[in-house]
């Protein structure tokens, strides 16, 4: 089999790749393990993720109302139908993209692939699938968008479904008595948020000082305050050195700032990252390289040291975000096109759907701080938010990091519920070079906590209306 181009990984960064190819007239065969398009982020991961945090959240808001008078029954759970509801949202939206695929004459195909050399692709077999009757694709150039998986614990693998990586944890498995979540990093957080609302008694150990190590401070204290209110237990400087099966429970060994060392859990939730799926591809048969991480090295193109052979997402580098593929996937694609396209952003945003949600892009304080950087730094609490006020919702902030030679605007943080949608314009303003000036002089809605965007950059300049904070 001869294809243009061959696209291996089905995730959102293979099919964005694969359907732009076929927008721009390009012979394009898609290659996954999978039987059904989305990868990791929507089968897996972010939208199944999303979904259970959707629901965590209402149950949260109507706690949350009973400081206004408005109480209700505490929830009666039904797991059968929740995970149920999660799959039909799963499956409409995998079944949208096979459509997709096949509107746009992308040939899809499930099968294992491995370089044979650097115009080849051997096709394996999964399971349950029958030998295909073609096991080659020549390819004039490949996008290689294999994405990753959970990195695991040495010696913490036991042979028990009591222990979960973020994958089993999503399968919504039962709501266990009491979860204890190795690792205080995004994944750990969103998916102990969700047990926690379930029902499930919910501990974190973290081996830093802090959760969501390498966050800025200023956001993750919030939230770490509403997650030390609703989870058992948090941890700090703690780390797990032996857990066993004992059948009805995990024991679980802990070093470090804890109590009690030794404890039993229903289940053990293991998310401590992630690792890039580069190994088993054959790579060695091509000239692809490798970092000391299993990185495949990309230049702003996406290009590989094999000319004929991109790599984008995941495989590629940090950061590990669906949206960061997508935009890679085109950039390969409008290379091959001949257009004059690099991947050189400004700004990545990325989100925490805890609750309250932390979100930010461009330079953050802790990296200008690392880097010996001079900014200025504009705080915005919510406090002073007629909007976060009605909502009984104060907690949040809104920080914007400015170049103190121009004004222009370098990076911004959010914690608050919302944070995750008000990024957006952040991210614009970052990218066009935007000033505290523009901002602070756009008008925004009222009363919405959009608002805290452009008095933030109000407070750079000590104009802000809402407090009393004059510029030094």
């Amino acid at each position: 089999m001869q294809t243009q181009l061959a696209v291996v990984g089905g995730g959102p960064g293979g099919y964005a790749a694969a359907f732009l190819a076929a927008d721009l007239g390009m012979q394009v065969t898609l290659i996954d393990l999978e039987p059904r398009l989305g990868g990791v982020c929507l089968l897996r991961g972010c939208i199944p993720s999303k979904a259970l945090l959707h629901v965590a959240k209402t149950i949260a808001e109507a706690r949350h109302l009973a400081d206004w008078g408005v109480a209700f029954a505490e929830p009666a759970i039904d797991v059968d139908a929740l995970r149920a509801r999660k799959d039909q949202i799963i499956g409409a939206l995998s079944g949208g993209l096979k459509q997709l695929a096949g509107r746009r004459n992308v040939q899809v195909l499930r099968a294992r692939a491995r370089f044979e050399n650097s115009q080849t692709l051997r096709l394996e077999p999964v399971a349950g699938q029958p030998p295909a009757e073609d096991d080659r694709v020549e390819f004039e150039h490949c996008i290689l968008a294999t994405g990753s998986r959970p990195t695991k614990i040495p010696g913490m693998e036991l042979p028990t479904h009591r222990v979960m990586d973020s994958t089993s944890a999503l399968a919504l498995p039962d709501v266990p008595r009491s979860l204890l979540v190795v690792g205080g990093g995004y994944i750990g957080l969103e998916l102990g948020t969700v047990y926690a609302a379930l029902g499930s008694r919910v501990s974190v150990v973290e081996m830093t000082d802090g959760l969501l190590p390498g966050t800025d401070r200023d956001l993750v204290r919030p939230m770490q305050k509403q997650l030390e209110s609703r989870f058992e237990a948090v941890h700090l400087n703690t780390k797990v050195v032996a857990m066993a099966d004992e059948e009805d429970s995990i024991e679980v060994t802990c070093e470090g700032d804890v109590d009690e060392p030794v404890r039993r859990f229903s289940r053990v939730l293991l998310a401590v990252g992630r690792r890039p799926n580069s190994d088993g591809l054959g790579l060695e048969n091509t000239e692809v390289e490798l970092d000391a991480q299993g990185f495949v090295e990309v230049d702003s193109r996406r290009r590989t040291a094999d000319r004929r052979i991109f790599a984008i997402g995941d495989l590629a580098g940090q950061p590990m975000l669906a949206h960061k593929a997508a935009r890679e996937g085109k950039v390969a694609v409008e290379v091959l096109a001949g257009e004059p396209s690099s991947f050189e952003p400004r700004a990545i945003p990325a989100v925490v759907f805890t609750d309250p949600e932390i979100a930010w892009a461009g330079l953050t304080e802790t990296q200008a701080r690392a880097q010996g950087r001079t900014v200025r730094v504009a705080r915005f609490p919510w406090m002073a938010s007629g909007r976060a006020q009605a909502a009984g919702r104060t907690e949040g902030m809104t920080k914007w990091l400015i170049d103190p030679d121009n004004d222009r605007v370098l990076g911004c943080g959010i914690v608050g519920p919302q944070a995750g949608e008000l990024i957006a314009e952040a991210v614009l303003a970052i990218e066009m070079g935007a000033t505290a000036r523009d901002l602070a002089g756009t008008i925004h809605p009222h009363p919405t906590l959009s608002e805290t965007l452009s008095a933030a950059a109000e407070v750079h300049f000590g104009t802000a209306t809402d407090i009393y904070r004059p510029k030094r």
